[in-house]
């Protein structure tokens, strides 16, 4: 990857004058995004229809363990679950309670206007012409507007799939936090984005400097993490040296997720991420996971027992750590006061 500006193209790298500090007195802290979404077949062609969105019973329990926790999710919402009449009135309450926020999350296949072929290609929202990309990106957050009564101000690309013109197109929207970069991953391969050599620190997005990246947190860990990205890289050109690595704890690749990550790795990867000084760890996971059946990370009642004992485990750390979770509007605003000092200087 070239490390050239990202003049508002978010597969590229920031400069460093777009890197943010956050307000001191906001500290080390963690945010929860949730990839809110249709359950499908996660092993068949990508389809319009074929999709449903019945996990509800699952999703409010899981709201319920955050809010018991003092975690404020940030669902990033996408259309099949805006269209339900009874998902959209839980989580308007939830709003309502300010327990939890509301984001936008598109996957284009199942987003008005319908006017591209569907494909995996076209799955990446950002890889769409510009007119189409920005069209579904309109109808997404009005559409979130007409449920809740706000456009939403975070957003998530389904897939991760940002392009060279989602940053202007989220600001000229009127977004604020992108979280879409899943830095330290590459899905070029899957006719997607590559996201190596991007930060794990919040930086300025958009050409216009009001789009925030948060980008996912992921860490290397083992005795040769100190390699980083570049001997990841090196040993995943060599399938039988990435394994053994791995295997024997020297180098591996471990994102804040309790979908297949175990939580010792987990725990392992937020302590590596505070050595970095990463100033937000984000945790994000997929609405569907909540109840059993609909992704392969919790298919019956024992895995859904460990979904939630992975998160006993992971809260215990953080605490333990000094880590507090941050809703939405507190990072934001811990940025903005960072950015207005940094624009009148």
């Amino acid at each position: 990857m070239t490390m050239a500006s990202h003049d508002g193209n978010l597969l590229l790298p920031p400069r460093p004058e777009d890197m943010i500090s956050l307000d001191p007195d906001f500290g080390t802290r963690f945010m929860l995004f949730v990839d809110t979404e249709e359950e499908f077949d996660w092993t068949a062609p990508f389809s319009r229809t074929g999709h449903s969105v019945s996990a509800l019973g699952g999703l409010a329990r899981g709201q319920a363990y955050f809010a018991a926790a003092g975690i404020r999710p940030i669902y990033v919402t996408d259309y099949p679950v805006l269209d339900n009449d009874r998902a959209a009135a839980m989580m308007g309450q939830w709003v309502h309670d300010k327990v939890a926020d509301i984001g936008a999350h598109l996957h284009p296949w199942v987003n008005p206007p319908h006017v591209e072929v569907v494909s995996e290609a076209n799955s990446y929202a950002g890889f769409l012409p510009a007119a189409v990309e920005q069209a579904k990106l309109e109808a997404l957050s009005q559409r979130i507007a007409d449920r809740f009564g706000q456009r939403p101000i975070a957003y998530r690309a389904g897939r991760y799939g940002l392009g060279p013109n989602s940053a202007r197109l989220l600001e000229e929207i009127g977004f604020i936090v992108d979280s879409s970069v899943r830095s330290r991953f590459d899905y070029s391969a899957q006719h997607g984005p590559d996201f190596r050599g991007l930060p794990q620190h919040p930086y300025w997005a958009g050409p216009g400097r009001t789009l925030i990246e948060l980008p996912l947190s992921t860490a290397f860990v083992g005795l040769l993490r100190s390699g980083g990205e570049r001997l990841y890289r090196a040993s995943q050109a060599v399938a039988p040296l990435a394994g053994a690595l791995a295997r024997g704890g020297l180098l591996s690749r471990v994102p804040l997720t309790p979908e297949g990550v175990p939580s010792a790795a987990a725990v392992t990867a937020i302590d590596a991420l505070l050595d970095e000084g990463v100033p937000v760890l984000n945790f994000s996971f997929h609405s569907p996971t909540l109840e059993p059946g609909h992704t392969p990370y919790v298919r019956d009642a024992e895995d859904m027992d460990g979904f939630y004992r992975w998160w006993d485990i992971v809260l215990d750390h953080l605490a333990r750590r000094g880590v507090r979770p941050a809703h939405l509007a507190e990072f934001v605003q811990s940025v903005s006061q960072n950015g207005r000092a940094c624009k009148a200087a």
